[in-house]
């Protein structure tokens, strides 16, 4: 635990120290203030996160590669990798140090934006339930995203080809689930539809937007991040081994 504690601490302290990375946090909070009041946010008397948490899923769906993309591909280019692999630690404990150092640093992102929710007081009596919930899923959300960017991070030095990938994974992933691309694959049968649906974020998010919580959506979370975070561990140990 002191040794994956230890990587934590380095790679959160390296977030801070960075200037590109608040120059990424200040992107997002600019777009996701600009999504959220954009239009006619203040004439539609409606005091709601609605509009601000469905754009939340393409957001981190750009925003997690971008945190995720140096967090092996830099150590594979300036080969402190191997000597990161060689200390008293394991190859689990160093993916899990780096993941929860970036997923804290997304969730601060994500806190950053709660001054959105004080203004809903001033323009009605917002329902605090469906708040609640679409932070929280937005959060887990959020931890899938930069598992599945981290795995990309790991088979590549390149910090803009790891994204890349990322941001296909991430973004398909995302779009399965759209009405409009369901409609596009109308062709298909509907089990495959259906089963295309319920591999995607949006449909997974949707639910706890709206203020239900449902087991398969956490549960749904949970395995993507767990899944990635285990494939990247497997890539790093063969890259350990060879």
């Amino acid at each position: 635990m002191s040794a994956m504690m230890s990587v934590f601490k380095r790679e959160l302290k390296s977030y801070f120290g960075t200037p590109l990375a608040y120059v990424f946090l200040a992107i997002f909070l600019g777009c996701s203030a600009y999504f959220m009041f954009r239009g006619d946010f203040f004439l539609q008397g409606e005091a709601s996160l609605r509009v601000f948490f469905s754009n939340i899923p393409a957001l981190f769906a750009v925003y997690a590669p971008l945190m995720a993309m140096r967090l092996w591909s830099e150590e594979r280019r300036t080969g402190t990798i191997e000597m990161l692999l060689t200390l008293p630690i394991t190859t689990s404990q160093a993916v899990l140090g780096k993941f929860f150092a970036a997923w804290l640093f997304m969730g601060i992102s994500l806190l950053l934006t709660l001054p959105v929710v004080f203004t809903l007081e001033f323009l009605g009596d917002p329902e605090y339930g469906p708040i609640f919930t679409g932070y929280l899923g937005a959060f887990l959300m959020g931890g899938s995203y930069l598992a599945i960017s981290t795995f990309f991070s790991t088979l590549t030095k390149s910090q803009v080809i790891a994204f890349v990938l990322s941001l296909v994974v991430c973004g398909g992933l995302l779009m399965v689930g759209d009405p409009a691309f369901l409609k596009i694959a109308g062709f298909l049968p509907e089990s495959v539809n259906r089963l295309l649906a319920s591999l995607s974020f949006t449909t997974q998010f949707d639910v706890m937007e709206r203020g239900m919580v449902e087991l398969r959506n956490i549960l749904f979370m949970v395995t993507m991040t767990v899944g990635f975070l285990v494939a990247s561990t497997v890539m790093l140990e063969d890259r350990k081994a060879a």
